[in-house]
């Protein structure tokens, strides 16, 4: 007998093509990518000049050379290991984390995720337009004596703004281009900074106990490292939206691999900030500062960092968010959804540039972002294992195609026990927070002014989804054949999924235009 005939896989598409898809299941056969691109996506992202920034904010607050690099080690290293698992959602059902989350929140309760991706996005966006913008600014005004002042700042913001958003208007290949020129080019202008800091560098940089965080090391130490764990923490939302076009066929360690070595390797610009702070006199204005302390050959270098690191964060930032908001706003797509969001982002680069201390809106949206993402990840995470990574892909677009019903219905769309548990662990956290002086709890000085909001964040979402799910078990149709890993289900029968009269006016069509954002899907019956 001659064998059937096997679907090669599509061609990747080239950079400059608008891409065709949404938040729809990736089809098998368009599923181009690897574990390596989402590596270069990963690293690319993180290695830019709002990393930098980030790395320079232990010294900023008063912490020692040695001891800054002890924080930022521990704290890229935990964030990587609560990252890495999220990027497991994507290939198994070709879609998007915030999608993929429907199996454990409910197709509706899902809109969480989408909620966390815009909170980051939005900053990280606008710390990567502040960063790199400065950057270009101070060093055009040192090469070039272009004025460095508020108005030419904002056209420099605009601009970085602007061409960042025309990237995700083309979307994923475009942005996996990017990604590849930014890992080369950037790590090696980076590391060419021993060069160029060799004589004024010093590694015996004791830092300045006047600065810590309410007078004490320990709390100004932990704060380090929690802010340093934003940056891995941050790409969780939007692992899946880069994930979803690699095949499910490759085995869990290696996904996972790919953005855990890609937070360390994260480590370069992080150093970076660190070392570099200490030669800065105004931790308040560090790129200016830098540019004044750079040899001039390397101050030049840095405009190119601030341009290829200013387009890499912000594309990888605002890309998964115009993605995801198409779905939850049916009547956008991807690139409507692209630019409104863009366009929110950037007035508040705007607002928190001019109107609040840089450092301080960094820090409060740093420390934000862990406390309203990093429960949801645990969520997943541990959903994952305990279904032993089985999905019903079809069944987790029911809510974006107006639909009810389906195995991840629960209770009108929204799995309480998921929920309810991202809620508690989330205020709990926020409770504690210390990140003087935009967010600070009111429970903050019960450690002696030490913030324990991840710490109480993380063990309240451990804690309350086990019982959760042990109190109230989940139903058996949401499991494989081979049933639940370590906790029980309960007999139900699975909800037909019908559609949805009050959601008909709002249904996603996914048509084939290049505009509305992929090939059309017709909902089952």
């Amino acid at each position: 007998m001659t064998p059937e005939p096997v679907d090669e896989p599509a061609a990747r598409p080239k950079a400059t093509e608008v891409e065709p898809y949404g938040i729809e299941t990736i089809p098998a056969d368009h599923r181009h990518s690897r574990p390596l691109d989402l590596f270069r996506i990963t690293f690319g992202g993180a290695n830019t000049f709002a990393t930098i920034i980030l790395g320079t904010i232990p010294i900023a607050s008063g912490l020692s050379f040695w001891n800054a690099v002890l924080a930022t080690v521990t704290g890229v290293f935990l964030g990587a290991l609560i990252l890495s698992p999220m990027a497991l959602f994507g290939p198994r059902n070709g879609t998007n984390n915030a999608v993929s989350s429907g199996a454990h929140f409910g197709v509706v309760g899902r809109i969480v995720g989408s909620y966390l991706s815009l909170l980051t996005a939005i900053a990280f966006y606008a710390i990567s337009v502040w960063v790199s913008g400065d950057a270009f600014v101070g060093g055009a005004n040192r090469l070039f004596h272009v004025p460095d002042n508020d108005l030419v700042r904002g056209l420099v913001y605009a601009a970085f703004g602007l061409l960042v958003i025309v990237i995700c208007v083309y979307g994923y290949a475009f942005m996996l281009l990017v990604n590849k020129v930014v890992v080369v080019l950037g790590t090696a202008l980076i590391l060419l900074a021993i060069v160029a800091y060799s004589g004024s560098f010093h590694a015996s940089y004791a830092g300045d106990p006047h600065l810590y965080l309410g007078g004490s090391f320990t709390a100004t130490f932990v704060a380090s490292v929690l802010i340093t764990m934003a940056n891995p923490i941050s790409f969780g939302a939007f692992l899946g939206d880069w994930s979803r076009y690699i095949p499910d066929t490759y085995r869990p360690r290696t996904l996972m691999a790919a953005p855990f070595f890609a937070q360390l390797c994260s480590l370069i610009p992080f150093l970076f900030g660190v070392a570099t702070a200490t030669l800065v006199t105004n931790a308040a204005d560090y790129t200016a500062g830098l540019i004044k302390v750079s040899p001039l050959w390397y101050a030049l270098l840095l405009l190119v960092v601030a341009f290829l690191g200013g387009m890499s964060t912000g594309v990888t930032s605002l890309y998964g968010t115009g993605l995801d908001f198409s779905s939850v706003f049916p009547r956008l797509n991807r690139v409507q959804s692209t630019l409104l969001i863009g366009t929110l982002a950037f007035v508040f680069i705007l607002v928190g540039r001019f109107v609040f201390n840089l450092v301080d809106s960094i820090n409060a949206f740093a420390t934000l972002i862990i406390l309203c993402t990093s429960p949801w990840m645990v969520i997943m995470s541990i959903g994952y294992f305990v279904r032993r990574g089985h999905y019903v892909s079809a069944d987790l677009q029911v809510f974006n195609r107006g639909q009810r019903g389906g195995a991840y219905w629960f209770n009108r769309g929204v799995n309480w026990r998921s929920m309810g548990t991202w809620i508690v662990a989330t205020v709990a956290g926020l409770l504690f927070a210390n990140v003087p002086p935009l967010l600070r709890g009111p429970f903050r000085d019960v450690a002696g002014g030490i913030d324990i909001s991840l710490v109480v964040t993380l063990v309240s979402a451990v804690v309350l989804y086990v019982a959760a799910l042990y109190l109230f078990p989940e139903p058996s149709y949401v499991f494989s054949d081979e049933g639940p890993r370590a906790v029980p289900a309960r007999s139900a029968a699975r909800p037909a999924v019908v559609d949805d009269p009050k959601a008909s006016v709002h249904r996603v069509r996914h048509r084939t235009k290049v505009l509305a954002g992929g090939p059309e899907e017709r909902p089952s019956p």
